[in-house]
């Protein structure tokens, strides 16, 4: 639940589906990162004057986790070997679901979702593994 009016992290729940339909959850995550790709262009015109085009060029982010279990280097392994065995790699989705100050719920669906692990973790007496998952989708669009 939202505190004074503020959303903050636990406001925010993630779904992530693979290709083949099922849920996959990422166990420990800790933080959630997004952001929209753009790209743009500066036309100069013959009269002088100047016009910016901004273009949508879908979304990035990454999921940062403390390792609980093997799932998330078991998933990234499986990924390794579906390349390396010409299994095709299908994107996925990712819904995320925000619980807003008014007690409404704001949904957003991801499509076209690849995942990728930048970084599987450091091992270190007295220290959590912490993991990280980079995605870029094609689209995000609110589910109404």
């Amino acid at each position: 639940m939202p505190i004074n009016g503020y959303t903050v992290g636990r406001d925010v729940a993630l779904r992530i589906i693979k290709s083949d339909g099922t849920q996959f959850t990422i166990p420990g995550l800790t933080n959630f990162k997004k952001k929209p790709d753009m790209t743009d262009q500066k036309v100069m015109r013959i009269d002088g004057n100047v016009d910016h085009l901004v273009f949508p060029g879908g979304w990035s982010g990454s999921f940062e986790l403390d390792r609980t279990d093997s799932s998330i280097d078991d998933f990234m392994v499986q990924l390794e070997q579906n390349y390396y065995l010409g299994v095709n790699s299908l994107p996925g989705t990712i819904t995320e679901e925000i619980t807003e100050a008014n007690g409404s719920v704001s949904r957003y669906k991801y499509t076209g979702v690849m995942l990728k692990p930048t970084d599987m973790g450091d091992a270190a007496g007295d220290k959590t593994v912490k993991q990280t998952i980079d995605f870029m989708a094609s689209r995000r669009y609110k589910v109404v």
